[in-house]
Formats: C-alpha cells, structure tokens, sequence
C-alpha cells in the first residue's frame, strides 16, 4: 500500500480525459477582499543540510529556509534557490510550492511560547489575509506573474518536529489543522514579498486541503467525501479511496 506521504506527488491525469459530468467545475471569485488584504509577506528558499543523524548516517532536508529580498522566478517544480533532500516524498508537480499563512504562524508562536518568521514551517510563501488551511482544492491564485493552483495539504513529518524542537509536533501539527497548502504551478514568472494574492477560481465542490489532512490525519469517516475532489493528486485520491472501502 502506497503512504500519502510518500507517493502524493503523483501528476494528476490530464484534464482532456474526463467526461463534461465529471470535469470540475469553477466559479469566478469576487476579488474585492482579496486585493486589497491578501498578499505575499515573504519568500522562502533553502538547500538541503544535515538537520540530525539517523542510524549513524545524515539526516537532510531543506525545510530550514530564508526569506529572499528579491523577485524570486517560479517554474517547472521549483521557486528559484530552493530544493529538496529527499524527492521521493517532497517537490514534484503537485508539490512544486509551498504556502503557509503568517496567521497561522502566529498561532503556533502562541501555542509554543516562543517567536516564529518567515519561512518556519519549511514554507516558500508566507501569505497574510488568505486563509491558505481552508483553500479549496484546485483553486486557483494569482501572485505577481505566476499562477499556482492549491493541490494537496501538507502531511507532517519528523522533520518538522526536529527543526522547531518540539518532539510532539506531529502530532500537534496535525490536531491544529492548519496543515497549509501545496501549489502546482500553472503559469511559470516571478513573484516577490508585498505582491497581492488573487484568487482567480475557486472550485464548486469545496473540498478544502483542511479537510483532506483532518480525513487523513484525524478522522477516516471523512475520506470518501474529501477524495472527490478531482484536482487531488491521483495517487493520493485512490488512496484515500481505498483506505474509505
């Protein structure tokens, strides 16, 4: 059986194949709020270095990242200067970038006690103003020149626990559910901190990456109906499909 973990970067399948009864359908977003409130406050990247030591060998990964003062250009699977250690389970098409929201950073500063950046969660855009947990799965944004489409949440490993010191944050991370987003990128350009986040379109079906972590993570009541969305990669749908069976 294939781990979401470790097999969600899967391509979905080509759009062109499905019947008009099953194509998604969206809808065009009032972008009033939007423009005017949401936006990138930062730009994370980093390498992959030694985080730990495990069975005698280097731990690596790149979830410790730096904001970048810069226009950062966003094609093919990556933000410009970023990486990842292992590619077995991390980067790939649907998991080409990743969003966290500064609020929910803020919450997470409160609930440990201690101050938290940019980039603290391994993200590559820190958002303000958008509720990046509650995105809708295949909504679509505009940021500078580049457009992203929401694909999956993001599952917590040990690393996230390692790098912020908290040996329950796993578990924690996944109870809070606040799991952020990963991106495909739609249309390759550049974006920088203080570009507005545009949400172009939004999904009918309103399956949130939220309640795909919750039905993963917390409750597998909720499987069937959070794998319906047909813009979750297809691995990762058939298996929730058959985790709900």
């Amino acid at each position: 059986m294939v781990e979401p973990n470790g097999a969600a970067t899967a391509a979905m399948p080509g759009m062109e194949g499905l019947s008009a009864a099953r194509r998604p359908r969206y809808r065009r977003v009032d972008n009033t709020y939007a423009r005017s409130v949401a936006r990138l406050i930062s730009v994370n990247v980093g390498r992959p270095q030694q985080l730990s030591v495990r069975r005698g060998r280097p731990l690596m990964s790149a979830i410790g990242k730096a904001p970048v003062g810069r226009r950062v250009r966003v094609a093919g699977v990556n933000v410009e200067g970023d990486d990842q250690a292992d590619r077995r389970v991390h980067g790939g098409p649907d998991k080409a970038v990743y969003a966290y929201a500064a609020e929910d950073t803020a919450f997470w500063a409160a609930e440990l006690g201690r101050e938290l950046g940019p980039g603290a969660f391994g993200e590559n855009l820190t958002t303000e103003g958008i509720d990046v947990s509650g995105a809708v799965v295949g909504e679509r944004w505009r940021i500078g020149d580049v457009e992203l489409e929401v694909a999956q949440p993001r599952l917590p490993c040990a690393k996230l626990a390692l790098k912020l010191g908290e040996p329950q944050m796993v578990k924690r991370f996944a109870q809070a559910s606040r799991p952020g987003a990963y991106l495909r990128i739609l249309v390759e350009g550049s974006l920088a901190a203080g570009d507005a986040v545009e949400v172009l379109s939004r999904p009918e079906h309103g399956v949130t990456v939220r309640d795909v972590s919750d039905a993963i993570l917390l409750d597998e009541t909720l499987l069937a109906s959070a794998s319906s969305a047909p813009e979750l990669p297809g691995e990762l749908a058939a298996w929730m499909r058959e985790r709900a069976a």
